[in-house]
């Protein structure tokens, strides 16, 4: 048996944790939605447990996995699993309205390669998600928590990069989106000190919009106003 030291699991401290990066509003959900979170979660929706999982059995297959972070109304979600069956992908959000049309628009588009948390996504990567299990992290557009008193809110920090990366395979891609530039500054900051990731447009460095994240009506309402959309993607060394 080696002497060499174990790698251990990376871990978020307990205490940072009570500082959430969403506030949890009462959306009007519609019938519809109700219905999918009713009839469709037993089949798309994953339950949180606290504890480790196998996340290729989530699909019954053993394939490269992606995870959205805060998938909204999960239309990224959705067209980038349809634009690429041979990946599996989960996405978290914590808003029900969201998950319901998520949940309906997977029926619907007929996927089988796509499954939802609705609960905090930095729980599900500390607690359920295992080191090196996932190929790719996206995070499009996070609340920027734009009053300085509300920025500790903000999801993209040191700890949770750190976590984040862990997460990933060598190789594997975080790919973040903000319109919000004092946020994407910030992003740099943290990422590009990260010594797990390397930024693939060089440091403080943005690529064009990827075919694989569809622009939203808002985003396209913002760069009619003259408004910078920031795409960025860090690779794990």
């Amino acid at each position: 048996m080696s002497d060499a030291p174990r790698e251990q699991p990376f871990t978020v401290d307990s205490e940072h944790r009570k500082v959430r990066s969403f506030v949890l509003r009462q959306g009007r959900i519609t019938p519809s939605q109700e219905r999918a979170m009713r009839e469709l979660w037993p089949r798309f929706g994953v339950d949180y447990t606290g504890a480790p999982r196998d996340v290729h059995a989530l699909f019954g297959r053993d394939a490269p996995c992606v995870l959205e972070i805060g998938f909204g109304n999960g239309d990224a979600l959705l067209h980038a699993a349809a634009a690429d069956p041979a990946r599996d992908y989960i996405g978290i959000e914590v808003h029900a309205p969201g998950v319901g049309r998520a949940l309906a628009g997977i029926e619907h588009a007929q996927l089988h390669n796509v499954r939802v948390y609705r609960h905090d996504a930095l729980e599900v990567l500390q607690n359920e998600i295992g080191q090196g299990a996932l190929d790719e992290i996206r995070i499009y557009f996070p609340d920027p928590w734009h009053k300085k008193r509300h920025q500790k809110r903000r999801l993209v920090n040191a700890e949770s990069c750190a976590l984040i990366a862990d997460r990933l395979r060598a190789g594997g891609l975080l790919h973040l989106a903000t319109d919000w530039e004092p946020y994407a500054e910030q992003m740099w900051d943290v990422l590009d000190a990260e010594p797990a990731l390397r930024n693939r447009a060089g440091k403080r460095g943005s690529v064009p919009r990827p075919d694989w994240r569809p622009q939203t009506r808002f985003e396209s309402r913002g760069i009619k106003l003259g408004h910078g959309v920031f795409d960025l993607i860090y690779e794990r060394r």
